[in-house]
């Protein structure tokens, strides 16, 4: 964007985030900024948390400029630290990952409307099945927070394929869960997607389980070459 226009992306290096950089990209919009939020509450309602100190090497493998910002994670004031954060940065217009969460939607949607901030989702009500393929196919994201009846300790690190599609199907099926994760089911990082010059790969991680929850930690990330 040119003179003072500045379009950003509240990136956590979700597939969510990941994919909707993706989309406006292929819109000829690209992004230039990477707005990162560091939370001290790790079950934030607004940010995603496990491995965001990572999403640096993810800022660097898609060529985009990241800025973070610190938050405490309180409800509500984490919103006041977002305004913050946008107008710090100048920013014009907001691009998430929202797909399905009229929660944090609707309080991106006010606090874009009273800086008069154009807020676009482009992956807004999309079909979980048609995201979930996408992914499955052109990106490598792999889960790595769980917390929902039927999900268990060995989708930690699992990467989002056609098998997990198949199981994550039967899950909503039995227990009502959003295949996209939108309830807080679980969360994902992703290691390489068709914009990434070079991928991610785990080199050391370790798991954190504690009966229905658990997380999958990254100790250690490296570059490789595509």
């Amino acid at each position: 964007m040119s003179g003072d226009k500045m379009r950003a992306c509240l990136f956590s290096g979700g597939k969510d985030s990941t994919l909707a950089v993706h989309r406006m990209h292929e819109d000829g919009k690209d992004v230039e900024l990477l707005l990162t939020a560091f939370s001290k509450n790790d079950y934030s309602y607004m940010f995603h948390t496990p491995n965001i100190r990572l999403s640096s090497m993810q800022a660097e493998a898609l060529g985009i400029r990241q800025a973070t910002f610190n938050t405490e994670g309180v409800k509500d004031e984490e919103l006041v630290d977002l305004e913050r954060a946008l107008k710090e940065h100048g920013v014009t217009e907001l691009i998430t990952g929202a797909v399905a969460s009229n929660y944090q939607k609707a309080r991106i949607d006010a606090i874009c409307s009273k800086l008069k901030i154009s807020h676009v989702s482009p992956l807004w009500h999309i079909e979980p099945l048609e995201e979930l393929d996408e992914i499955s196919r052109n990106f490598n994201a792999i889960i790595i927070q769980v917390s929902a009846e039927g999900f268990d300790d060995s989708m930690l690190g699992a990467r989002i394929d056609a098998k997990m599609i198949e199981k994550l199907v039967m899950l909503n099926k039995k227990y009502g869960i959003n295949m996209l994760f939108e309830g807080g089911e679980a969360e994902t990082f992703v290691l390489d997607a068709p914009m990434f010059k070079k991928r991610l790969e785990v080199a050391a991680y370790h798991k954190e389980w504690s009966g229905m929850t658990g997380r999958y930690l990254i100790d250690k990330l490296k570059f490789v070459d595509k």
